[in-house]
């Protein structure tokens, strides 16, 4: 039997890049599965979504008001309005699981399921919680609740970051991926790499950083890629200008292959970010951005507590930082195979993608296909343990 599914959540990548990798499975596990995607019009999903090939449904953004105004006035009629659209939706679609990651759109999608007794599956990407999905976790059963990092305070299981295929393909142990990604990018094979990145919108103290590091950066014998987010580069091209071993890029089109190229990542803490890296197992320096109640720091904790990667605050991350610290560590090479023995030891799940697809069948009741992907779709983590169970 086909499933219908209805996924909800959205407003940033944080969401929408887990959601659509569920998305992705399922189509692989189901092809004649029906997959809807609740979504608002002023999010990255009303993008992102139609893009990837499914079908996006939109509400009206209804966010909890933070004062008393005319806007917390009229929010409990909005948001039942809310609620009763997708009630309607579930009813008229013969949804069977609603599946939600959190931001504006998942409450009213978790409360129509309720109401309709659709059952509903939860993904958590942080290891704080947002309200959306503190509220769709009491509403389900415990073992259709996964979230992305260890001691996330939900009932539920530690399933990892749902992440596109490319990135769980990674294999940073294998040297023949590793130049391929270098000769990708226009970087030498053979140097010590160090890839610097802020993100898709950039990280302007990340930049300032490294803008004020040049002198050393160039007498280090190392190379640089700077991804700096859209319209930031420009500047610190021309101040690169005479350094051939600095590249700057203000975005690069697949991240596994900057990952791959690294011997040392300096970047956001950002849930996707630091679950990838755990994936990839590449040694990072976190400069989590400060924002909220320290979502970032929280995120990237377990894994700098492994030994796996280092943290450092925003405002502590300047160019002496850099100087004294980043250009020594990306030339330790005894140092960074400790990190990534770390981060091996770890285990950070690397098939939660295919887990909340899993999750779902369950909660409709239904057989899930155990569709498996042929060797060039393994992951590594899927390589690792077939090696070691065929050398059992």
């Amino acid at each position: 039997m086909s499933l219908s599914v209805l996924l909800a959540g959205g407003g940033t990548a944080g969401h929408v890049s887990p959601l659509l990798a569920i998305a992705d499975d399922l189509r692989f596990q189901d092809p004649d599965a029906s997959i809807i995607v609740l979504g608002t019009e002023e999010g990255l999903e009303s993008r992102l979504v139609p893009d990837a090939g499914y079908e996006l449904v939109t509400i009206p953004k209804v966010p909890m008001p933070r004062r008393p105004n005319a806007d917390a006035l009229r929010f409990p009629g909005r948001f039942r309005g809310a609620v009763r659209s997708v009630v309607d939706l579930l009813r008229e679609r013969d949804v069977d699981v609603v599946l939600g990651v959190g931001g504006y759109v998942s409450t009213p999608a978790y409360l129509a399921a309720r109401r309709t007794g659709t059952p509903i599956v939860v993904h958590e990407a942080n290891a704080r919680p947002g309200m959306a999905n503190r509220v769709g976790a009491r509403l389900t059963r415990s073992d259709l609740v996964g979230y992305a990092f260890p001691g996330t305070p939900l009932k539920g299981r530690h399933v990892g970051m749902p992440m596109r295929a490319q990135i769980e393909a990674v294999d940073y142990d294998e040297p023949a991926q590793r130049r391929s990604a270098r000769r990708s990018l226009g970087l030498d094979e053979e140097m010590p790499t160090l890839v610097v990145t802020g993100g898709s919108l950039g990280a302007q103290a990340i930049n300032d950083a490294m803008a004020g590091s040049l002198t050393a950066i160039g007498s280090a014998g190392v190379q640089v890629l700077h991804i700096t987010g859209a319209g930031k580069g420009e500047a610190l091209r021309e101040a690169t200008a005479d350094l051939a071993h600095y590249h700057v890029r203000d975005y690069v089109d697949g991240m596994e292959n900057a990952y791959l190229a690294a011997d040392l990542l300096v970047c956001r803490a950002g849930a996707g970010t630091v679950a990838e890296v755990s994936v990839v197992w590449v040694p990072a320096v976190f400069v989590p951005l400060a924002v909220g109640n320290g979502e970032q720091q929280l995120n990237a904790a377990t894994h700098v507590g492994a030994g796996a990667a280092v943290m450092v605050d925003n405002a502590d991350f300047s160019a002496d930082y850099v100087v004294e610290t980043v250009l020594p560590l990306v030339t330790d090479a005894e140092r960074l195979g400790a990190m990534r023995e770390a981060a091996r030891r770890e285990g950070f799940p690397g098939t939660a993608a295919r887990t909340m697809t899993q999750m779902i069948h369950d909660a409709a009741g239904a057989h899930h296909p155990e569709r498996e992907y042929g060797p060039d779709r393994w992951t590594k983590h899927e390589r690792f343990y077939r090696s070691g169970e065929e050398n059992a």
